[in-house]
Order: structure tokens, then sequence, then C-alpha cells
């Protein structure tokens, strides 16, 4: 697939093979091939090689008593991801995977992002949400059902807005307390229920910063799975600049010319403040617009 921009944690090469995944027998089919791979990971964590691949076991590798995720086919090799219940918490940041992350390339940090959302919805949805019961594994660890209710249950992604408002020819970013010392970023937010992708990047940055979006153009998605997000880029040229920042959210915000992101982009000693991970769809948004005539708008 081509893609107007690439983002990070995209492009897997393994095909999801839902035709395998809805069937049980064809399921078992694949985890008794002798191709069959489990993914390493230690709770989390993907397990790396120097090369910065993925390391993969053979099912005799699987733990005592976890169920199986079926990941998809590479090739003709059937790939899984134990389902270890027991470890961080659901949700939890996980800075510490983003040294790994920095390592891998796009396609396999793609294969693992799947792996750990799908891993960290189990951990959160272990219980049926209509009457309480506990539930089962079902579509090979794509779906979860009720034994009490009949109740089905599928992972879900939350939407999110990230986005530069842009002014005569600055862009717009700003820092989270969270945020590594120097740190700025484009500005997010969820998408509220009710709420189409526009209306929730012109509240935002509305909420957050105080300007005013004039229009709103969308530049590209990224999954983020710390710990299920699916992040969609935008650009919105805004009224003015002047600034009223929700204290709550931003530490701080500042707006910067395309000289400066560039600077930021390339790690320049000068630079007025360190960009995002490459890996991160901010860091995809930076440069688009650095690269675009988008100040003409």
């Amino acid at each position: 697939m081509r893609y107007a921009y690439r983002t990070g944690l995209t492009g897997s090469l393994i095909e999801r093979a839902d035709q395998i995944r809805i069937s049980d027998e064809a399921v078992a089919e694949q985890c008794r091939s002798l191709r069959a791979r489990l993914l390493k990971l230690a709770d989390l964590d993907p397990e790396l090689g120097p090369d910065g691949l993925l390391c993969w076991g053979s099912m005799a590798d699987r733990p005592d008593g976890a169920e199986l995720l079926f990941l998809g086919l590479d090739g003709d090799a059937p790939c899984f991801a134990p389902l270890i219940e027991e470890g961080q918490t659901p949700g939890m940041q996980a800075y510490a995977v983003w040294r790994q992350l920095d390592m891998m390339p796009p396609e396999e940090a793609s294969t693992y992002a799947a792996a750990r959302s799908l891993i960290e919805w189990h951990r959160g949805h272990l219980f049926c949400s209509r009457c309480g019961t506990r539930s089962r594994v079902t579509k090979a660890g794509w779906g979860r059902k009720c034994p009490a209710c009949d109740a089905e249950h599928f992972p879900r992604v939350d939407p999110v807005v990230i986005m530069l408002a842009e002014y005569e020819g600055k862009a717009l970013v700003g820092r989270q307390p969270r945020f590594p010392p120097d740190r700025y970023s484009a500005l997010a937010g969820f998408v509220e229920p009710g709420e189409a992708i526009e209306e929730a990047v012109a509240r935002e940055l509305f909420e957050e910063a105080g300007v005013r979006a004039k229009e709103v153009r969308y530049l590209a998605s990224q999954p983020w799975p710390f710990p299920n997000s699916l992040m969609m880029a935008c650009i919105a040229p805004v009224e003015d600049d002047a600034l009223t920042l929700d204290i709550e959210e931003l530490e701080a915000a500042m707006w910067v010319s395309k000289e400066e992101v560039a600077a930021s982009l390339a790690g320049a000693p000068d630079a007025p403040f360190i960009a995002p991970p490459h890996f991160a769809i901010a860091h995809t948004l930076l440069r688009a617009w650095v690269e675009s005539d988008a100040d003409k708008a």
C-alpha cells in the first residue's frame, strides 16, 4: 500500500488472515504447524535481536496456561502472541519501550503494536460489561464471549486527534508536565461521542490553547499501542496567535517557525525544543508541515 505520509508503527508484513481466526478448527491447525511461531515478550515489552527485529520462539515456548492470540500469517508461518493476564496495569505508559521502538523497523514495530494492544485489551476486559461474568477468548484472540449472557466483545480503538495549529507561517507546539525536559509536541486529545474529527480538532485547540480553527486538513493516521489509540493527524489554520492555556493540560506552549522545527527534527544543538521520537505521528506531522506549503493557506 502507498501512503501519502508513512507513519511509524504501520506496515506490518503479517497478514491478519481473518478467514482463519473465525474458525476454531483452522486456528488449531495453524497451532499444530511446524512453522508456527510465538512472539517473545517480557510482560508487554518486546524481546529484540541486535538487528532490532522481533524475536520469535516455537510453540513449545508457550507459558503454562496462557491463551494464544493469532496475529496472522507471515508467508506460510502462523504467528501467535501469548496472552499472559497478569502484568502491567492496562494503559500504563511505557516510556522504557520507546528506546526499543527507536531500534525497530516500522513494519516490526507495527506487528509489536498490534500484539501489545490486543494483550492490553484482554487484560482490561476479562469480565462481561453486561452481566459481570468472566468471559472467554474467542476468534483466536480477536474477541471475547460471555458464557452467561452470550454477549460478544471485540477489541476497540480510541480515536485521538493530534494537530498543529498554524498562523502566519508558524505552528503551535506544547508540552505536558510528564514530557522529558525540553520536549514539545503537537497538541492532542480524544474524540468525544457524537463528534467528527474536524470538530474534535477545533474543540481541543480552543480548550487547550484558546485558539479558534478556521479549517481542518487531515494528514495521516497511526495506531498507538499505549494502550489502544488511533491517532489522526491534522493541520488547522487559526484566527490569531493569542494563547490562553489550560494549565491542567499544558505546562507551556510556543509558536515556532519552519526553520526552528527543522532544526529540532535534525537534533541541532541550538534548536528551540526536542522533537517527538521518529516513530510518533507527531514527528511525521511536524516534518510534513516543514516540507509543505501549508503556510500559504
